[in-house]
Formats: structure tokens, C-alpha cells, sequence
């Protein structure tokens, strides 16, 4: 499992609304990805990670 290394956050342009996903940094300077509803691991919720490469190409193609 890739470790969590800083605090996750929201984008800027997801405002005030709660129906968003959050991002943080991984050990493996990737990016692990979970949904803002279901924030805490312990409560059934999953977190998507993905490599910095896979995160560069995502957001370029934005």
C-alpha cells in the first residue's frame, strides 16, 4: 500500500461544495486520490493512487 505523506486537499475550484475529491502526495511522489464524503480510511472508503507520471498526464489533459 503506497503511504500518505501530506495532508489531503481540495482543488480551488470545487468552492463550497462537499461533492468533490481530494488529493495528497505519496511516499512514492505520486498522488492518492479519495473521495471528500468518506474522508477517513477507517470508515470503508478507498483511496485511488496513481504514479507522478499518470498525475502529470491527468492533469495536462485537463
Amino acid at each position: 500500500m503506497t503511504k500518505v505523506v501530506s495532508p489531503f486537499w481540495k482543488s480551488s475550484y470545487s468552492g463550497q461544495e462537499n461533492a468533490c475529491v481530494e488529493v495528497a502526495d505519496t511516499a512514492t511522489h505520486g498522488r492518492a486520490i479519495r473521495d471528500s464524503k468518506q474522508p477517513h480510511p477507517e470508515d470503508g472508503s478507498a483511496l485511488l493512487t496513481v504514479s507522478r507520471a499518470a498525475w502529470h498526464r491527468f492533469v495536462n489533459s485537463l
